[in-house]
């Protein structure tokens, strides 16, 4: 419910369907007669943007925020009025409805206006989804070429760039969309087949898959597309006659499947070569595509084609870097009595590689050298950073078998300065040692890392809190603590990397909080499966970063 009860009754008395907007064009409240209109609650109302919720064109698409009327009358501040246009409803269908904005009193001092909705309440989905489209405007052209590009480019996952492809075009073009793709060996591939059906797009598996090889001296639509040649129209009658190919009586199998009577065909064209095909096909609607039709389609191909080879060049590098990660972190070494166990994770969303990292090695026959670092970046240079640290770490570790974590850290930090192509990075290195007192020790120094965890097998956990230092490559140089412990038996110990604890949508503490929760309970799991439930149970889903985690565990005692 909005501020100011004597403004909500005023607005309950009134019949018609009131949205109560603020100056930034968020509902702050809506009558019960819009709430019915709009077939959507006060709680999924309230707090939104009222023309990102609302406003759509005949197609139910997003109307651009810069050709809005009634968004610029709300922001401006004036009375304005508006002819029957297209809203949504909370079940998907579509109201046509005319408006009319007017400014009113402040709430909770800020600026405000109402807008009355009214008129017919005769759904898009009533009759009108299978009707022609008006014919686009040059303006409507231009609105979506814009809308493509900005689509189109702003993802890096060929397979969400080839969805939102089939959404700019369908129903906005067409009722079916289709999208072959060539493979780098230039094998074909239907990636995506999809029909508008009932207000949504239906994506049809069972229409794509493998597809034939592309015949050289074929002269139908789609193989001379798949060439690179120009966009064509087609149509049932184009397959009928003797198959050409094998590609050919997959098109007829198309066109008998949809029922489509027209399409129109472009290749998708990346910089260097021909990426795939756009199919655009009608089915419902009796109006065929015609020649005037086909710049539209190349302009939006040629869109298409650009953004389509940033996204398979990204994915090519970031498979490099994955690949050379996975290969660089190390086999983990023997040691007698004590259990341990990593785990590397790439980032969720594939939007970047990291240089998270791990490494254990003897020192001497009887202490063994851990670490985990993170070095600064989300690329090749990050995971090449990551190679050049570890390896330098391994040689001054080896060299000076007996020297103090701090004194090998403080060695590197230096040669970080002046020969590693790296900024910044974290990391902990500890030495594990069996004692002439039969008790396990762990000595460690933290430059700038997230302090390692330990759980004891009665299920009290804590954080290693001490030694802790300046992260690596800043250029100060300050003295470096060092810190031991001794390790209980059947105690785990884990190092970690911030992917397993960083949120955008809380604090650190919090994350650190979470996983000491969760570690604590998980305390008698073996440790393969401690480790993967917590990276099932802890690692936030909203966090696109790796993680790496390395983990030990001490032998039980009788």
């Amino acid at each position: 419910m909005w501020p100011g009860a004597s403004l909500g009754t005023t607005l309950e008395d009134v019949q018609a369907a009131v949205v109560l907007v603020d100056d930034d064009g968020l509902i702050v409240s809506a009558n019960a007669a819009a709430q019915s209109v709009l077939g959507r609650s006060s709680e999924g109302l309230v707090g939104q943007d009222f023309h990102d919720l609302l406003h759509r064109d005949s197609h139910g698409h997003a109307t651009p925020r810069t050709r809005c009327q009634l968004r610029r009358a709300l922001l401006a501040g004036r009375t304005e009025h508006g002819d029957y246009e297209w809203f949504a409803r909370g079940d998907g269908t579509l109201v046509r409805l005319a408006w009319l904005v007017a400014p009113c009193s402040p709430v909770s001092g800020k600026a405000a206006a109402l807008v009355l909705l009214y008129g017919s309440d005769r759904s898009a989905s009533d009759g009108d989804s299978d009707e022609i489209p008006a014919q686009l405007t040059e303006l409507d052209r231009l609105a979506l070429l814009a809308e493509t590009t900005t689509q189109l480019t702003s993802t890096l996952d060929v397979d969400e760039a080839l969805r939102r492809l089939a959404g700019l075009t369908v129903p906005r073009l067409a009722d079916w969309a289709v999208i072959d793709l060539l493979t780098e060996r230039d094998e074909v591939r239907r990636a995506l087949v999809v029909e508008y059906e009932g207000g949504i797009l239906v994506e049809r598996e069972d229409l794509q898959g493998p597809m034939p090889p592309v015949p050289e001296e074929s002269p139908m639509p789609l193989s001379r597309a798949l060439r690179g040649a120009a966009s064509s129209l087609a149509g049932p009658a184009t397959y009928q006659g003797p198959p050409d190919s094998g590609i050919a009586v997959e098109q007829r199998r198309l066109f008998t499947e949809t029922g489509m009577h027209s399409a129109v065909i472009a290749p998708i064209r990346g910089l260097r070569d021909v990426l795939g095909a756009l199919t655009l096909g009608r089915a419902k609607r009796s109006g065929p595509f015609t020649a005037a039709d086909l710049p539209l389609l190349e302009d939006i191909t040629r869109r298409a084609g650009l953004a389509l080879d940033n996204a398979r060049l990204y994915q090519r590098q970031r498979k490099v870097a994955e690949t050379m990660q996975r290969h660089l972190l190390p086999q983990l070494p023997v040691v007698p009595g004590v259990e341990m166990t990593a785990r590397y994770v790439p980032a969720p969303h594939a939007s970047s590689v990291g240089g998270d990292w791990y490494d254990a090695f003897a020192l001497t026959d009887s202490t063994h050298a851990l670490a985990i670092g993170d070095v600064v970046g989300h690329d090749l240079d990050a995971a090449a950073g990551m190679a050049q640290l570890r390896n330098m770490l391994r040689a001054f570790a080896w060299s000076r078998p007996q020297a103090t974590a701090s004194a090998v850290v403080t060695q590197l930090d230096e040669a970080v300065k002046h020969i590693a192509e790296v900024p910044m990075a974290t990391m902990i290195l500890a030495t594990l040692a069996l004692g002439e007192d039969r008790w396990w020790r762990l000595r460690w120094t933290n430059a700038g890392h997230p302090p390692p965890l330990l759980v004891g097998h009665d299920g009290q956990a804590r954080y290693l809190g001490d030694a802790h230092g300046i992260l690596l490559g800043t250029g100060v140089s300050k003295p470096r603590p060092d810190a031991v412990t001794v390790l209980p038996p059947g105690a785990t110990v884990l190092l970690y990397t911030d992917g397993l604890v960083e949120s955008p949508h809380h604090s650190i503490d919090q994350g650190l909080d979470r996983l000491r929760r969760h570690a604590a309970s998980l305390a008698h799991r073996p440790l393969d499966s401690f480790c993967d439930m917590l990276l099932k149970r802890v690692r936030p889903d909203d966090n696109d970063d790796d993680v790496a985690m390395l983990a030990l565990r001490t032998p039980a005692r009788a």
